[in-house]
C-alpha cells in the first residue's frame, strides 16, 4: 500500500489498541454492575476522557453544588497517569520501527505524516464526541497533546530501526562532527558525557526510589488491603481500581524520588509528605494511600542517601567513559595538581548536578497535577524545590564517586594528586 496509508494504517491500530485498554475493564466492570450508571453511551464516554487523559490532555471539570450559579465549582483534571501514557508511547514505537522497514530515507516522512494526520484526528474526534457538560477537553488540546507521546515513540522506534539519523534523516552526524575542530569535539564530548551521567543519576535514583515504594507498599500491605475490604468493589471492580492505581505507580516512584531528595510532595493544598514528618488532611479512600508515612520519622534522614548514592554510581560511570578532558585542560594551566583535581571534581560535580536537577525537574512537573475540584488541587512535588534537592545531592555524590572511581576500577594510582593529569593529545608513547 502507499506509505502515507501505511501510516494512517499504523496509526488507527495504535488508538484502537490503547482505546481498548481503557475500554474493557470499564465495560467489564459495568456489565457486573460496578457502577450506578446504567447508560452505556456515559461509560464509552468516560473511556474516552480516560484515554484522553492518558495522553495528556486536561479535563476541564464543572460541579453544581446547588442551584445558584455562585455554588458552581470549575477545575482542570491534568494528573497524568505515567503508566497509562507509556502504552500509546511503546505501541508507536512499534508502529515506527515497521514504517522504517518499509521506506528508503528520503521517503519515511510519507508515512510518520500519515500517521501523524491520522492520530491528531482520533484525538479530535474523541474530544469531541466524549465531552459531556460536567467534563469537557478541548478541542485544540484533544488534536495536539496525543502526538506527543506517539510522535515521540514515531520518532525513536524509527531512528533504532534505521541504525542511525543520517539514514533517518539523511544527514550524518559524523560528517558534521569531522568538520569542527578537535577543541570543539573534546568540549561536545565532555558536555555529552555530563548530560549521559546526569541521566544516569536520575535513573539510579529514581530505580532506588521505585524499590523503596515497593518495600513499603509490602510493609502496609495489611492497611492497604483494609482498604479494599472496606470499599467492597468486588472482583472486577477490585481489579480495575488495581489497574488504575498501577497506571499512577511511575507517578508515585517520582513522588518517592522527590521524598527521598527531601523535598517531599503534596497530597492537596497545605498536606506535605517529607522524610522529617507528614501533615495531611483526610484522604480519599484509595488504598494505596494508606502506604503514607505517618507521624515522626526518626530514621527519615537516611533516605537523603538515595539521590547521593545515585550521584557516586553517575561519578563513577563519567570515570568509566574517560571523557574528563576539562580537567585535562585544567592539568595544562595549572601545575599544581593538588590544585587542579579539586577544581576539576567540584566542576564536574556542579554541571552533572545541574543536568540531573534539569532531568529531575521534568519527571517532577509531568508527575504531579491536579485533580480538579476541592483540596486536591496541589498534587505531587513542587518541580523547582524538589529538582534542586536533587541536584544539589546528586553533586555532593558526583565528587564522590568521581573521586574513588579509579580505585573501584583498581587503579588506585589513576588520578594522583601531587601529580599533573597528562592530556590525552600529549600523552607519551610507551
Amino acid at each position: 500500500m502507499p506509505l502515507w496509508l501505511q501510516g494512517a494504517f499504523e496509526a488507527a491500530q495504535m488508538f484502537v489498541i490503547s482505546a481498548l485498554i481503557v475500554a474493557i475493564p470499564l465495560a467489564a466492570t459495568w456489565f457486573a454492575g460496578g457502577f450506578a450508571e446504567k447508560d452505556g453511551s456515559v461509560i464509552a464516554r468516560l473511556a474516552g476522557q480516560i484515554w484522553l487523559l492518558g495522553h495528556g490532555v486536561p479535563l476541564n471539570l464543572t460541579l453544581a453544588s446547588g442551584p445558584s450559579s455562585a455554588s458552581v465549582q470549575t477545575g482542570v483534571f491534568n494528573l497524568l497517569p505515567l503508566g497509562l501514557v507509556l502504552v500509546p508511547f511503546f505501541l508507536s514505537w512499534r508502529a515506527g520501527r515497521r514504517l522504517a522497514r518499509a521506506s528508503y530515507t528520503d521517503q519515511l516522512w510519507q508515512p510518520l505524516l500519515g500517521a501523524t494526520i491520522t492520530y491528531a484526528a482520533a484525538g479530535l474526534a474523541t474530544g469531541y464526541v466524549c465531552s459531556a457538560p460536567g467534563i469537557q477537553a478541548s478541542l485544540m488540546a484533544s488534536m495536539l497533546v496525543p502526538l506527543i507521546p506517539a510522535v515521540s515513540g514515531l520518532i525513536i522506534g524509527s531512528r533504532l530501526e534505521a541504525g542511525s539519523w543520517s539514514r533517518l534523516i539523511g544527514m550524518s552526524a559524523a560528517d558534521w562532527i569531522a568538520r569542527t575542530s578537535q577543541d570543539q569535539r573534546w568540549a561536545g564530548s565532555y558536555l555529552w558525557t555530563v548530560v549521559r551521567s546526569g541521566f544516569v543519576a536520575v535513573m539510579a535514583s529514581l530505580s532506588l526510589s521505585a524499590f523503596l515504594l515497593a518495600v513499603n507498599l509490602a510493609a502496609r500491605w495489611a492497611d492497604i488491603a483494609a482498604v479494599y475490604q472496606a470499599l467492597r468493589p468486588g472482583p472486577l471492580g477490585g481489579a480495575a481500581l488495581t489497574l488504575a492505581q498501577l497506571a499512577y505507580m511511575p507517578n508515585f516512584a517520582a513522588w518517592t524520588m522527590s521524598w527521598a531528595g527531601g523535598g517531599g510532595f503534596n497530597l492537596g493544598a497545605g498536606s506535605t509528605v517529607t522524610p522529617l514528618g507528614t501533615s495531611v488532611a483526610p484522604v480519599p479512600p484509595i488504598p494505596v494511600l494508606a502506604a503514607l508515612p505517618t507521624g515522626e520519622m526518626p530514621l527519615g534522614f537516611a533516605a537523603l542517601l538515595i539521590p547521593v548514592v545515585a550521584g557516586v554510581l553517575a561519578g563513577w560511570w563519567f570515570v568509566r567513559a574517560g571523557e574528563n578532558h576539562f580537567d585535562e585542560w585544567l592539568s595544562l594551566k595549572v601545575r599544581q595538581r593538588w590544585l587542579s583535581l579539586p577544581g576539576s571534581t567540584l566542576f564536574l560535580g556542579a554541571v552533572i548536578g545541574i543536568a540531573a536537577a534539569a532531568m529531575a525537574w521534568v519527571a517532577f512537573w509531568i508527575s504531579q497535577g491536579s485533580l480538579g475540584i476541592g483540596r486536591l488541587t496541589e498534587v505531587g512535588p513542587d518541580p523547582t524545590t524538589a529538582a534542586l534537592w536533587i541536584g544539589v545531592e546528586v553533586a555532593a555524590g558526583v565528587v564522590i564517586g568521581s573521586l574513588v572511581g579509579p580505585w573501584l576500577e583498581g587503579d588506585g594510582a589513576g588520578v594522583p594528586l601531587l601529580r599533573r593529569q597528562e592530556p590525552a593529545s600529549q600523552a607519551r608513547p610507551e
